[in-house]
């Protein structure tokens, strides 16, 4: 593994990011993202996107997207005003073979890998095990009507720091 690299954060947006009740202390924003001529509507606590935009920003990860919304970067982009991060793929058939994947192309690249989604993440078995073996992998699955916490922010941020980044 290369320590003097940070690691991968391959980021859903659905149940991560988005989401019903954001257990954050600001009331959340709304918003608009556009897929196919259809407008989708977003909700997500901004506190959480200036967190995540910085931990990028400051080099802590390599945010990249990996979520059905790599289709339509520049839309999620656009509404929670994020720069453009790097897609893990594009319009692909299957979204949850393609996250699998990627989570695989990262590890197999020897990068570290912070991986968050609410459906794809693997639950406590053999291919969680797979991942996590030897602690190059922080994977985090949280309640999709909640998304990410502060908890998990520092989760990430304490786990990425720990492991030779910034």
């Amino acid at each position: 593994m290369d320590a003097a690299e940070p690691p991968v954060w391959l980021l859903d947006v659905d149940g991560v990011i988005n989401v019903r009740r954001p257990r954050w202390s600001a009331a959340p924003h709304k918003g608009v993202a556009v897929a196919e001529g259809v407008g989708w509507p977003l909700r997500w606590a901004p506190a959480l996107v200036a967190r995540i935009r910085r931990l990028h920003r400051d080099g802590v990860v390599e945010a990249r997207w990996c979520s059905t919304w790599c289709a339509w970067p520049t839309e999620i982009e656009r509404a929670l005003r994020m720069p453009p991060l790097p897609r893990a793929f594009g319009d692909v058939p299957d979204f949850s073979v393609a996250k699998l994947a990627a989570a695989r192309a990262v590890l197999l690249g020897g990068r570290r890998l912070v991986w968050t989604d609410d459906v794809v993440v693997p639950e406590p078995g053999p291919l969680r095990d797979e991942f996590t073996a030897g602690g190059r992998a922080l994977l985090i699955r949280p309640d999709p009507r909640h998304g990410l916490t502060p908890s998990h922010m520092d989760e990430i941020e304490r786990w990425a720091r720990l492991t030779g980044t910034a």
